[in-house]
């Protein structure tokens, strides 16, 4: 049997808008496909929820492919051991507490647990804006990453959802947006973003969890972006908090969901 390059064409455009159709009503939309956001995704669609994860690169992952400084080997502590043994994710102990994993095969693992499950994963598409009623965020409001890199004023689409989470990392991208947009204050100390502090792997890891939690009516914040949010030190690539810090996000998710 021949190719047909038209029938391969309609073939993507038929099941990705497919795929985009279903998301247009959701229950959770996390914004970044890191570490935490994986976790956070695959807690949630294992529990029946209706979840899908947006990342504006092309590869999803976040900044644990790399490893600490491109040597692509992660480490874990003893707490968060748990979710890449649940997952299959190979690890070796180091020393008392410490073990270590193959950053890529953490990041496939979760990345295929998290779709298997029942999430769906868009790479290449940026949230610019929320969607907002008086009382809470309810969407997200997305456009291609490329026009965004373009500079190119087209409008976006929207979405809607129950809950947010902000799981983009170091930039808290939904969240700067909510606190420039949106009226009211973030649930803060200061009402404002507190901004991420220097690196210190014990106390970040510890208050990575404790800054996981809803920073505003709808939006939750998880990862590194929780310690941004906060005012949370950096804790480098040791990557148990962020694995931790998703499951704790989908559970207080599926609590307030009830």
């Amino acid at each position: 049997m021949g190719l047909d390059e038209r029938i391969i064409t309609t073939a993507i455009v038929d099941r990705y808008f497919e795929k985009l159709r279903k998301v247009v009503d959701l229950d959770v939309a996390i914004v970044g496909a890191g570490p935490s956001g994986l976790v956070a995704g695959y807690y949630l669609a294992l529990a029946g929820k209706k979840v899908a994860l947006f990342e504006r690169k092309l590869s999803v992952g976040g900044g644990m492919w790399g490893g600490g400084m491109m040597f692509n080997e992660i480490v874990v502590q003893e707490e968060a051991k748990q979710i890449l043994d649940e997952l299959g994710v190979s690890t070796e102990p180091y020393r008392d507490g410490y073990y270590t994993a193959d950053a890529i095969e953490a990041v496939s693992t979760l990345t295929s647990h998290c779709i298997k499950a029942g999430a769906t994963i868009f790479n290449c598409i940026s949230v610019e804006d929320v969607v907002m009623r008086p009382e809470r965020v309810i969407g997200l409001v997305l456009i291609w990453t490329a026009i965004e890199m373009a500079g190119l004023h087209i409008d976006p689409l929207a979405i809607r959802c129950k809950a947010v989470v902000d799981a983009t990392g170091h930039e808290t991208e939904v969240v700067k947006v909510v606190h420039r947009k949106v009226p009211g204050s973030l649930l803060t100390p200061s009402g404002s973003i507190e901004g991420e502090k220097s690196m210190w792997a014990e106390e970040a890891e510890k208050l990575t969890l404790v800054n996981t939690r809803e920073v505003f009516p709808g939006l939750y914040v998880a990862g590194m972006a929780a310690n941004a949010t906060f005012g949370g030190p950096r804790m480098g690539p040791i990557f148990g908090g962020m694995l931790l810090s998703g499951q704790r996000v989908a559970q207080l998710l599926l609590e307030s969901l009830k």
